[in-house]
């Protein structure tokens, strides 16, 4: 195990050693190495050394970043080195602790403030001892979550969501006393940036999101934080499209198959890519209706697009990494159908029709979101479509944005036109020709806007 650690995280440990102190290696890395996983975070809990001969011993490693002073937390390069904390609860919610540095706590008592037993293991990176007092290494093994203190687990509500991604990341059970306690944990005190950061690890980092939000139904979490997505449960779907069962099931079929469909993506457009998975149907139980005996939902993509507002203002999406995710995934809402529309249209699709829909959203991410629409269902279903709309929207040059306008403004004043709402009208004729085909050159639409003024001034 030491192998991994960076060899800094070994030096520092046994500097400390030799100040009479011990290090251990706490959390997620002691976890992730027993999955046979890679871990990027490494975090050292030092026992026996005051904070102010702590950052002593600390500069000659290099430059000591303090990133908790309350805390006692240094930060060397990528390792967070800090002093084991002492919680009192002092207030409501997640927020409201006194949190105190004591290098005098035991590990064992150290290890208790954590919150499930899988992050309550520590390493001894010299002696290479795994301190274990909450049984993580045995319920790692069972793949089980359990809390490490009933007694304290409820005063942090953040750790619910935190089960919620651990579960789907890690592929657990949970034991059922956690499960009790979880859903009896009042969540209005967390705030929006904290709930995203968690379903941002669960969209991202779990092989199978649908694990927590399953998760997150049973124990209530759906309702109290996405009602749109609670009214999902047990919404009919017509069976002949939809043999799997409702649109919550449906949903969570959806998001596992297009988690499947990022690993090549940024982080915003991976974002939006999981967020329309979650969204993208938000629009059928107020749509939906048995007509002329068959379970049909019209209009619930643009009847998705409130929804998925509400559900993107409460986790305050919006623009993530420079990409706008949030005009991403409403796109996605609003056109999801339309890659197997344009393919089963009786008419041929204009390419027109193909500019005009990349104004509203990416199309290749359209169509890469529409095959996992499709796959995320039981039965076999053709989903060529898809494939057939990529080629098409790449043959015309707008599988990511709509073409620039050939004509611009000073085109316009150019040719004699007085700055004013004129100078908009001619642009906007001017590039819907443009979009339909019939300007393709700056002179063409020139000419075009040549005689559009010519009728105005007649």
């Amino acid at each position: 195990m030491t192998s991994a650690l960076p060899d800094g995280a070994v030096a520092i440990a046994r500097a400390i050693r030799g100040s009479g102190g011990r290090a251990f290696i706490v959390g997620g890395w002691v976890r992730d190495r027993l999955l046979g996983r890679s871990s990027k975070d490494v975090d050292v809990e030092v026992f026996g050394v005051s904070a102010d001969h702590l950052r002593a011993l600390l500069e000659p490693f290099g430059r000591v970043d303090t990133v908790g002073e309350q805390f006692t937390v240094y930060k060397i390069g990528d390792i967070d080195v800090s002093l084991p904390r002492r919680e009192s609860k002092a207030g409501r919610g997640h927020r409201g602790f006194v949190v105190t540095g004591d290098p005098d706590l035991s590990p064992v008592d150290a290890a208790r403030r954590r919150d499930f037993t899988i992050n309550a293991m520590s390493f001894d990176p010299l002696t290479e001892e795994i301190v274990d007092p909450f049984d993580g290494e045995r319920d790692l093994g069972a793949r089980v979550l359990r809390v490490v203190d009933p007694a304290t687990f409820a005063d942090d509500s953040l750790r619910v969501l935190r089960a919620l991604q651990f579960a789907a990341r890690f592929e657990l059970t949970v034991d059922p006393s956690t499960k009790a306690l979880a859903s009896a944990v009042d969540l209005d005190d967390l705030p929006s940036e904290r709930v995203w950061g968690e379903f941002e690890k669960l969209l991202l980092e779990a092989r199978r999101p649908s694990i927590g939000f399953a998760l997150g139904q049973e124990l209530g979490v759906v309702g109290r934080l996405l009602p749109e997505l609670e009214a999902l449960v047990g919404c009919p779907q017509e069976p002949e499209w939809h043999p799997e069962g409702d649109v919550w099931v449906h949903t969570l079929m959806v998001i596992d198959e297009a988690r499947r469909r990022i690993d090549d993506l940024a982080r915003g457009p991976a974002i939006a890519m999981m967020l329309g998975a979650v969204c993208h149907d938000l629009g059928k139980p107020a749509t939906t209706a048995v007509i002329d005996g068959r379970i049909r939902s019209p209009g619930h993509e643009e009847g998705g697009v409130a929804p998925a507002t509400r559900v993107l203002d409460r986790l305050h999406v919006y623009t993530i990494d420079g990409y706008d995710v949030r005009r991403a995934v409403l796109g996605l809402v609003a056109h999801h159908l339309k890659p197997s529309a344009f393919r089963k249209s009786p008419t041929p699709v204009s390419d027109g029709a193909f500019r005009r829909l990349a104004q509203k959203v990416d199309l290749e991410l359209l169509a890469r979101f529409a095959q996992a629409d499709c796959a995320g269902r039981t039965g076999v279903f053709d989903c060529s479509a898809m494939d057939w709309f990529l080629d098409r929207a790449r043959a015309i040059g707008v599988e990511h944005r709509a073409p620039d306008p050939l004509v611009l403004g000073r085109h316009i004043l150019a040719l004699g036109i007085a700055p004013g709402p004129r100078v908009g009208e001619i642009l906007r004729a001017v590039y819907e020709r443009q979009l339909d085909g019939g300007v393709t050159t700056l002179e063409e639409g020139l000419a075009v806007a040549t005689s559009i003024v010519g009728r105005i001034e007649d």
